[in-house]
């Protein structure tokens, strides 16, 4: 709909961020939405801004699954490829225990097996006794009402 190239004016801002930025509208039909963007890129088309915006939800997602499912905390590297190669690893490791929740065939999360396997990494007890063991003492646990003090 627009391009302007714009600078903040309020007493705080401008000081913070005395450039100049570029303030996009789009419509988007697909959602019936009017959105407004600003960048600091002015070498790049508008639509092209806009489409990167939209796609940048999806990244936001992706990051967020990292998060939750590769047990990622934060990196111990900067560079791109100790990056890289963390989240490969992680990765490897999350589909290797998604191949051992199959071949066990267990109820249990891959997050609980990922639990289990932390606490359990040194020890010489076979995984599926492991998994086993932690299904039995959900059950016990959910069959009972009664707070456990003493297990």
């Amino acid at each position: 709909r627009c391009d302007q190239t714009i600078a903040l004016t309020a007493p705080k801002a401008s000081e913070d961020y005395p450039q100049h930025l570029r303030r996009i509208k789009f419509y988007d039909a697909e959602h019936d939405k009017h959105l407004v963007f600003l960048a600091n890129n002015f070498d790049l088309p508008a639509l092209t801004i806009a489409q990167l915006y939209r796609c940048r939800w999806q990244v936001e997602l992706f990051f967020k699954w990292i998060k939750q499912h590769l047990r990622i905390k934060r990196f111990y590297g900067t560079t791109e490829n100790a990056v890289k190669t963390q989240i490969w690893i992680a990765i490897s490791v999350y589909v290797l225990v998604a191949i051992v929740k199959k071949r066990l065939n267990t109820e249990a999360s891959l997050y609980t097996i990922l639990q289990i396997l932390s606490l359990t990494l040194f020890e010489k007890t076979p995984i599926d006794q492991l998994v086993k063991n932690t299904e039995i003492q959900m059950i016990t646990h959910q069959n009972n009402n009664q707070l456990n003090l003493f297990n």
